[in-house]
């Protein structure tokens, strides 16, 4: 009992260590490298293919739309069904574009989402079924199935030169309506023997980074940065562990390297930055100036009014005035050396308004003094 009562205190006790290890590093700015890239080979697969979608409302394709009408003839002669191309008039059926993403593994059985999209005239595809259509990928070999009730986010009622229409009824999602056929599996490890991390957002003091911390886990070696988006490492010389290598690595944190850069939308107003983006010695000066012309015509008439003379005429006379107006808002302030944050707070304080912040800003990235890149969207 004591031996059992010790082995869950030392198990409590090392579980403790390993979550305070986790709450520093996320505490620091550590970033796992599952959520900083993947590795090379593992990536989803794009599937594509069309069908008939039935059961539509009158809301079809029209059946002059010869696409549909040749479709619906294939789809028929399936089942021993022979009908003339001239004789499918329906307008309950529509041809359409089906797309998926089939997983980097997947196995036979699997459900994935299906998007159907109407290719021809049909005004909707709401309350439709897709009916059983193939699912191809690039190399034009069938990968998965894909069958079921088209769930549509709209609609589209008219009549009598009436017309009401949310979103778009001509585009749905199958939810779990396609089957795959066929299984895939992500080839992770290279011909020689090696593993290709790569980055999300390419940057070489990160790559270095990580390639330090995997050397470090692991030992000296076992991680060469190549350039700034892909790290190498050595696989596992057993095939069977490379799933719990590839856990071990992707459970591995650093602090990334973030670029200075500052996001402004004109638009909305909207500004976003770093906190930690640096700004020089500058002096802000900002007032708030108006002017304003203010025209007003008057009329002049000669004092003989009735008398038929094309030398008397009336003459209009315009008068205008130059306004100025200072408004309230004037800022004067120096900083020695600060960050966008800090201006940004100290502007507002100053209720200086956000469009003039990002006048401001601009300002100071044209006098060289904002240390980012500055993107206006």
């Amino acid at each position: 009992m004591r031996c059992l009562l010790a082995l869950c205190v030392g198990a409590a006790v090392c579980f403790g260590a390993i979550d305070s290890a986790r709450a520093a590093e996320t505490a620091s700015g550590s970033v796992r490298l599952k959520d900083l890239g993947r590795f090379l080979g593992r990536r989803d697969n794009m599937l594509v293919g069309y069908g008939i979608v039935t059961g539509l409302s009158g809301s079809g394709d029209a059946p002059r739309n010869q696409a549909t009408r040749q479709a619906m003839q294939n789809l028929l002669s399936q089942f021993d069904l022979v009908v003339p191309v001239e004789q499918i008039q329906s307008r309950n059926v529509a041809m359409v574009m089906i797309t998926a993403t089939l997983p980097a593994t997947a196995n036979v059985g699997d459900k994935i989402d299906v998007n159907v999209t109407s290719t021809g005239d049909a005004r909707s595809i709401a309350g439709g079924t897709l009916i059983m259509s193939p699912l191809r990928g690039p190399d034009k070999r069938v990968y998965a199935l894909a069958q079921g009730p088209v769930t549509v986010g709209g609609f589209r009622f008219d009549g009598n030169g009436n017309l009401r229409q949310k979103n778009h009824p001509t585009v749905g999602v199958v939810s779990e309506g396609g089957t795959v056929e066929v299984p895939v599996r992500a080839e992770l490890v290279a011909d020689n023997g090696h593993l290709d991390y790569i980055l999300k957002n390419a940057d070489a003091v990160t790559s270095e980074r990580i390639a330090a911390r995997i050397n470090e886990s692991m030992g000296s070696g076992a991680a060469t940065s190549l350039d700034p988006e892909t790290v190498r490492i050595r696989a596992p010389q057993n095939p069977g562990r490379l799933n719990a290598f590839v856990a071990f690595i992707e459970g591995l944190s650093v602090i990334p390297d973030v670029a200075s850069r500052v996001i402004i939308n004109e638009r909305t107003g909207t500004i976003a930055a770093g906190g930690d983006t640096r700004i020089s010695p500058i002096t802000i000066s900002h007032g708030d100036l108006r002017v304003s012309i203010d025209t007003e015509y008057t009329a002049s008439q000669p004092n003989f009014i009735g008398i038929a003379d094309d030398s008397v005429r009336s003459l209009i006379v315009g008068n205008s005035r130059l306004g100025v107006e200072e408004g309230d808002q004037h800022v004067a302030m120096s900083y020695k050396q600060t960050t966008v944050a800090e201006l940004v707070a100290s502007l507002a304080k100053a209720r200086v308004n956000t469009r003039d912040v990002i006048s401001i800003l601009q300002a100071i990235k044209a006098a060289g003094a904002l240390h980012a890149d500055l993107v206006v969207q």
